[in-house]
């Protein structure tokens, strides 16, 4: 018997290249064993609570390496050659944490970190690491908010997550009764929102006048302003993260807060294999509300809260693996008569939950799976002379997603990861008890993605990634690249570019009366999910240990954009796509921020220059028109200062170009009307071809700490919002009837935002 080998020259050469790739990945991913390499991993946590720290930095001196904790507080630095080193960890607000190892040949150290929050000083207040241990990422587009920030800052009645990050670079809000995201030109509905781990659809409370997100249950808030990398996806513009806490690990404790429109507490815990948490807020308007229905005021709802409420648990099931579960659920009610005939009731909410596996398979390798259930309901019913308005509009999101991090070396990393679920959107409209309008699509969706960090030198880190989207509802399958590139010419300099490609399968219809009554819808056939392409570039320096400056400019596209048709009549017997009207957009800026994070007196300015257009098809023959969230020149300052031990003081000022609106110019009657009725329009201006008056405002807050009663720590807040007594204009209102008999006239009538100076007290204890 005889056997022939054949094979061309061509056929050697492709198995000699697949051979040279194969032995390649299997020296890469196995450096330890080929060159007795050491590593080292752990995770970081609070010395006093036990929750983890996200994006701490880990630092090993002699060899000039280090890493950063990921999104489960889990370091991992490879390729460690074996020797004698001094092992660093800085995270912002803590002490650094200084010690000395022995790693031998192949070692596979396991090193946990605790960090003791850092005192208070007379002298200085370290609020940030040396530049020389500086946290690692400060990565492109992101920004970090400080949860003790969030609750220090001058707020309208309640601290809130949203607003604190309106004051950021970039981000922008469309009033002072609103706490939506307009992130560098884009919509609220293009932010992806997560809590988590789970997609929230409509985080507002009071018709939108702040935020879902107790401050007291939160332990993380990052917020990815543009460029982000290919582990997210789903939205055109920004992704804001945010992690509840894990609950304590050391001691029962928590805190409680009375204020003057809604009063908040928290508890948490150990037990023998983890810890808890519970937080609950809930609104407390029903004294004032009866005071006023006694004073026969119009316009007073006869019934109105608000409440929410955050979980978790987790069960530390071995060294390697950690298991939690959590919970979010949240509601407003509204029962508000208007005019003598008329009223709205109003429902709106969310709910969610996720189940989460941390697993470590290696010192080299960390999984996380995930599961999430999201809900979002909004049905507001108006009546009007005994007829009935009703909308229902229902959103179920339930997924599963896993993420993979391998880290074979000091150059190289890995993230790859999957997520997978079923879509469901519901609208329901009826008038007078007659269904004009049923709308019901359920959608599979999925995603992968896969990025690689490689690091050529202690100069150099470029990132390149691809995320693949699917969505079974019009069966859109579409590819995102992503490319980031920093470089530092110095220890104190960094350069950055990016560049991505994003698409949404989703839009936000948003109402301009309160967020409730907003409608998600998707994408089906014939309507195409939005892209865009965004196009990042940054300078990063750090001036001295107490400052530091920062610069981006951007550009981005928006293409293929759908939003329910103005113009549109009566929708009932159309097609789903003939609801829509599509259209395109741009934006581009620059933003600068100048902080301080160190001394008695700290904080930042920030200027932001941003352009964003829009134009949609049939709509003012397909113009480019500023949006209502389009501001040229922005600022914010922020500052705190540490008046001693016990006392603090808070200022923060906004100035904005004026918000855009469309002007009406004048009122024409048509008397000879063949109908035999007269008939009024209105004759307005280009769409949105005027401003507003410049927006600036100005509001202080001092706090006071100490002991309660020798049992718990206070905190005593006393704040004044709009503290000059600036009339920002929120809208016109226009009296077409206020003239003579002719209607020769118009009255004009500004509507303020906050109208006068707004005093604002709250009461904290923390046991």
């Amino acid at each position: 018997m005889t056997v022939r080998f054949c094979c061309s020259a061509l056929s050697l050469k492709r198995s000699g290249i697949l051979c040279a790739l194969v032995a390649l990945f299997l020296v890469a991913a196995h450096p330890a064993a080929a060159q007795e390499k050491a590593s080292l991993s752990g995770f970081v946590n609070d010395q006093y609570t036990g929750e983890t720290l996200l994006l701490a930095n880990v630092y090993l001196f002699e060899s000039q390496t280090g890493a950063a904790t990921n999104n489960s507080g889990y370091y991992t630095i490879t390729g460690i050659q074996p020797g004698t080193y001094t092992i660093a960890c800085t995270y912002i607000g803590y002490q650094d944490f200084r010690t000395e190892i022995t790693l031998a040949p192949g070692e596979a150290r396991r090193l946990d970190i605790s960090l003791a929050p850092e005192g208070i000083l007379v002298d200085e207040v370290v609020v940030s690491a040396d530049r020389e241990t500086e946290e690692e990422l400060r990565r492109l587009g992101v920004a970090q908010l400080d949860t003790d920030i969030i609750k220090k800052l001058p707020a309208v009645l309640e601290p809130d997550v949203f607003r604190s990050l309106q004051i950021l670079p970039g981000v922008k809000a469309a009033s002072d009764y609103s706490s939506g995201l307009y992130v560098r030109g884009g919509s609220p509905d293009q932010t992806l929102i997560l809590l988590d781990r789970t997609t929230v659809y409509n985080p507002s409370h009071f018709f939108g006048f702040f935020s879902t997100f107790n401050p007291d249950a939160v332990k993380d808030v990052r917020l990815y302003k543009g460029g982000y990398p290919a582990e997210y996806g789903g939205r055109l513009g920004a992704v804001v993260d945010i992690y509840n806490k894990d609950g304590n690990r050391v001691r029962t404790g928590g805190t409680a807060s009375l204020g003057l429109l809604a009063s908040r507490a928290m508890v948490e815990g150990p037990y023998s294999r983890g810890s808890w948490m519970l937080a609950v807020r809930r609104s407390t308007l029903e004294p004032l509300l009866s005071v006023l229905q006694d004073q026969d005021i119009d316009g007073i709802p006869e019934s109105f809260y608000f409440y929410d409420a955050n979980g978790k648990i987790n069960f530390d099931a071995s060294p390697n693996d950690r298991l939690a579960l959590s919970f979010y659920a949240g509601q407003d009610k509204l029962e508000l008569p208007f005019l003598e005939d008329a009223s709205v009731d109003l429902s709106y909410g969310n709910r969610t939950f996720s189940g989460n596996w941390t697993h470590i398979v290696s010192e080299k390798l960390f999984s996380n799976f995930t599961l999430t259930s999201s809900s979002y309901f909004s049905k507001p019913n108006f009546t009007i002379a005994s007829t009935e308005i009703k909308r229902t509009n229902n959103v179920d999101d339930i997924s599963v997603k896993g993420d993979f991090e391998y880290i074979p070396g000091d150059r190289h990393s890995f993230n790859s990861g999957f997520w997978a679920g079923n879509f469901t959107f519901r609208l329901r409209d009826s008038f007078d008890n007659e269904e004009n309008l049923t709308e019901r699509i359920q959608s599979i969706y999925g995603s992968a993605y896969a990025q690689h960090v490689y690091k050529p030198s202690q100069r150099w880190r470029i990132q390149t990634g691809v995320r693949t989207n699917y969505f079974d509802e019009g069966n859109f399958l579409r590819l995102e690249p992503r490319l980031s590139i920093e470089h530092r010419p110095s220890s104190s300099v960094r350069l950055q570019l990016g560049y991505g490609r994003y698409y949404q399968f989703l839009t936000l219809i948003t109402s301009e009366l309160f967020s409730g009554s907003d409608i998600w819808l998707t994408t089906d056939d014939g309507v195409e999910p939005a892209f865009g392409d965004q196009f990042v570039g940054g300078v990063k320096v750090s001036l001295s240990p107490s400052y530091r400056m920062e610069s981006e400019v951007y550009y981005r596209s928006m293409r293929e954009l759908f939003e329910l048709d103005p113009l549109l009549g009566d929708a009932a017997g159309l097609d789903y796509s003939e609801l829509f009207h599509f259209g395109e957009g741009y934006a581009y800026g620059n933003e600068w921020v100048l902080e301080k994070g160190r001394g008695k007196l700290t904080g930042f300015v920030g200027y932001t220059y941003s352009i964003t257009r829009r134009r949609f098809e049939d709509f003012e023959e397909f113009k480019l028109y500023p949006p209502k969230y389009d501001r040229t020149h922005d600022i914010d300052l922020l500052l705190n200062y540490q008046l001693g031990k016990k006392w603090r003081a808070t200022g923060v000022w906004a100035y904005a170009t004026g918000q855009a609106y469309t002007e009406p110019s004048r009122q024409f009657k048509l008397i000879a009307n063949p109908l035999g009725s007269t008939v009024k329009d209105v004759l307005a201006s280009d769409f949105n071809g005027a401003r507003l008056p410049a927006y600036h405002r100005l509001d202080l807050g001092i706090s006071k700490s100490g002991r309660f009663f020798k049992f718990a720590n206070y905190d005593l807040q006393l704040q004044v919002l709009n503290a000059y007594n600036r009339r920002n204009i929120w809208f016109f209102f226009y009296d077409f009837e206020a003239g003579d008999s002719r209607g020769n006239t118009i009255d004009k009538t500004e509507i303020p935002q906050i109208p006068v100076p707004l005093p604002n007290i709250s009461f904290t204890i923390e046991f």
